[in-house]
């Protein structure tokens, strides 16, 4: 993994379109920054251009390659959701899951435990994927445990008290190849899914132009269909009265 997501094309490109959603998001400068299920450390530099990052990751070997791919640089605790958070309520400006939540039994209650861990003005930056007839064996080697319509992710947010900003699919723009290569791997009863290794270098490039191509999209509009879904949520606020 940590070698994949420091050149595959999917990897790279959605760090630049994580990158261009957050700058557009109107954040003060040196936000605190809480990244769940950090994985080897792929994303925290490209985090920590925003303000000061810790993350949290419950698998051993993934945390001590993370720690040595950011040189100690970030506080990366051990820790799963919902139940074993390391960190205090209140602490976060911005909490990001990038592909966790599919993992996560306790979908709800995690995204309710890790609310109480922003600040009053806190926003979650999420994204999941989109689709279960889009199931293959790449979702069963990453131990996800479903994948999301924008409704079902909707249901779930709202359903832990959370507020959506902004909702939206992504990688719309390659969903045909996708749809096509989870075809061609059922037909063809793959044992491993298309596209989890790294393509020979012109194709890697290629699909990483075109992905990555989709900031521009997404700076104008939601798109209404994708292999993955993001979201921008933050707790629910009372209005403030005429009075106040």
């Amino acid at each position: 993994m940590a070698e994949t997501e420091s050149r595959h094309w999917w990897f790279v490109a959605r760090r630049i379109l994580l990158s261009s959603i957050i700058s557009r998001m109107g954040l003060p400068l040196n936000i605190r920054i809480l990244e769940v299920g950090a994985g080897t450390g792929g994303n925290l530099e490209m985090l920590s251009r925003f303000g000061h990052v810790s993350a949290m990751e419950m698998d051993g070997t993934a945390r001590a390659i993370a720690k040595k791919k950011t040189r100690g640089c970030f506080d990366i605790r051990s820790g799963s959701c919902p139940s074993s958070i390391p960190f205090p309520e209140a602490a976060f400006d911005l909490i990001c899951l990038f592909d966790v939540l599919e993992h996560i039994e306790e979908d709800v209650a995690s995204l309710t435990a890790l609310k109480r861990l922003l600040t009053p003005q806190g926003r979650i930056l999420l994204t999941v994927p989109a689709y279960q007839w889009l199931w293959s064996e790449h979702d069963e080697f990453l131990h996800h445990k479903r994948r999301y319509l924008a409704s079902d992710l909707r249901e779930r947010i709202e359903g832990a008290g959370l507020q959506i900003e902004k909702l939206s699919y992504f990688n719309t723009l390659l969903f045909p190849l996708a749809v096509i290569a989870r075809a061609k791997d059922r037909l063809f009863n793959a044992a491993s899914a298309s596209g989890t290794s790294i393509p020979v270098a012109p194709i890697n490039k290629f699909f990483y132009l075109v992905f990555s191509a989709e900031r521009f999209l997404l700076r104008m509009f939601s798109l209404p269909f994708g292999v993955s879904l993001y979201a921008i949520v933050h707790p629910r606020r009372s209005p403030v009265s005429a009075d106040e």
